[in-house]
């Protein structure tokens, strides 16, 4: 299977994903740690890829997602953003509301 097609699987399997450098409980930078911050707040379970473990994939995603940074959230297949939209979308309240109906979907 191709690196390409291993993302677009993941992305797929999981309505809330986060693409970060490190874990939750062990983010390696700053901007992992506070989308981590924000989605735990959301008190919803989410998935996570360490990219640092996987280099593949952190090669090969900025392509797929059109980009450049990590973290990446998708939620439900879709890109929302980065660190600064995750950030923006938590203290508006609109992440929590993003997060919920991808929460209500997955027991649907």
């Amino acid at each position: 299977m191709s690196v390409e097609q291993t993302i677009r699987d993941q992305i797929s399997a999981n309505n809330i994903l986060l693409y970060m450098k490190g874990s939750p409980d062990q983010p390696q930078c700053g901007f992992s740690a506070q989308a981590v911050q924000c989605l735990m707040g959301c008190g919803k379970r989410f998935a996570y890829v360490d990219i640092l473990a996987n280099p593949e994939i952190r090669a090969t995603l900025p392509g797929i997602a059109n980009w450049p940074t990590f973290p990446q959230l998708w939620i439900d297949g879709e890109l929302i953003g980065g660190c600064d939209i995750i950030t923006d979308l938590y203290q508006k309240g609109e992440l929590q509301t993003l997060i919920d109906q991808a929460s209500t979907q997955e027991q649907a």
